[in-house]
């Protein structure tokens, strides 16, 4: 089984139990049929290491008169496997983190900004929050605690290792933003996940760039190696303003 099938059979048994409900809640939610609006930049910080280039890019903001645009079941099912995506990274980076002392590892703080950009989406649409247990490596599906558990395994091995895993999760999540944002029609969560993408892009280019520096390789998996290669040797991108920061840190 591939990675990518292994890891999306986690996600649609941990997701099956709760996208009835949630999509039966109808949209709206808490916010009212307004609903909340969540900024999710990309930007790039000033303290010039790659973990802080990447930014947390997550800021909370209003976007009163943004009406709800009801979702499809499948755009639904998608926004919660983001949830739970995010989580995962979130978790594998901060085991990670605390075992190498990397300071990459650092966008797990960036990751839980990521987690409650989703669930000010869920709560958007008025449906339910798949994770019921914020405790690391805690999650509804059993097969997405495998998975963790597997992940933290393979990053384990050795710092390279891990900065791969890191890679391919980055990698795995902007492959799943693209299809998870194919047919929404609602204004604010197109936004978010234009705005997760850049997001997941600069954390892409973090790994990568620490992968190079410890003398390895990386083989695409999720997307072409020509794509993950160009992002990889782009610059960061700058918030919402769409500025950029080279590679070098220069503006």
């Amino acid at each position: 089984m591939t990675y990518r099938t292994l890891i999306k059979v986690a996600f649609a048994s941990s997701i099956i139990l709760f996208a009835g409900a949630s999509i039966a809640m109808g949209p709206g939610g808490n916010c009212g049929g307004v609903g909340v609006g969540v900024g999710v930049g990309g930007g790039g910080g000033g303290c010039g290491d790659e973990q802080n280039k990447a930014g947390s890019g997550c800021q909370i903001s209003s976007s009163l008169g943004a009406p709800v645009v009801e979702l499809s079941s499948e755009s639904a099912a998608t926004l919660l496997q983001m949830r739970e995506e995010e989580k995962l990274a979130r978790d594998v980076y901060a085991e990670l983190g605390e075992k190498w002392g990397a300071k990459v590892f650092n966008i797990a703080k960036a990751e839980q900004k990521h987690m409650h950009a989703m669930k000010k989406m869920l709560d958007r649409f008025g449906m339910q929050d798949p994770i019921t247990d914020d405790s690391r490596g805690v999650f509804q599906s059993q097969s997405v605690a495998d998975l963790y558990n597997q992940l933290v395994e393979s990053g384990s091995e050795s710092l390279l290792a891990a900065l791969q895993v890191g890679a391919k999760i980055e990698e795995l999540d902007l492959s799943d933003l693209r299809i998870a944002a194919d047919g929404v029609n609602d204004p604010v969560l197109a936004k978010v996940y234009s705005n997760l993408s850049r997001a997941t892009r600069n954390h892409l280019r973090a790994f990568a760039a620490q992968i190079e520096r410890e003398g390895g390789t990386y083989t695409a998996e999720f997307l072409t190696q020509e794509e993950f290669d160009t992002i990889a040797a782009s610059d960061f991108e700058k918030g919402h303003a769409g500025a950029q920061t080279k590679r070098n840190g220069q503006k």
